[in-house]
């Protein structure tokens, strides 16, 4: 049996999965991925702080416990920014 959704979210951006690939993220309606590959910094973050999200000004994407901030524009337009962190 499967619950129906009751609703619309309320939230403006939130986790929709996490798989060993990456993280699925919602944010205005939009979905995104973020590799592990492409955003090293997420891969050994605990559930709780990838789930710890915060949206500032708008666009901009933030995890304060791992001290991460990601652009929506960067992730809709992802070859426009080609600059990649590298794993420590």
């Amino acid at each position: 049996m499967r619950s129906s959704v009751l609703g619309k979210s309320t939230s403006r951006v939130e986790i929709q999965n996490i798989s060993q690939r990456g993280i699925w993220l919602l944010a205005y309606g939009h979905e995104y991925f973020l590799s592990f590959k492409d955003h090293p910094w997420f891969k050994d973050a605990t559930i709780a702080d990838l789930y710890n999200i915060k949206l500032l000004h708008r666009s901009h994407l933030y995890w304060p416990a791992l001290d991460v901030d990601l652009d929506l524009e960067s992730m809709k337009h992802p070859e426009n920014y080609p600059l990649v962190a590298k794993g420590a």
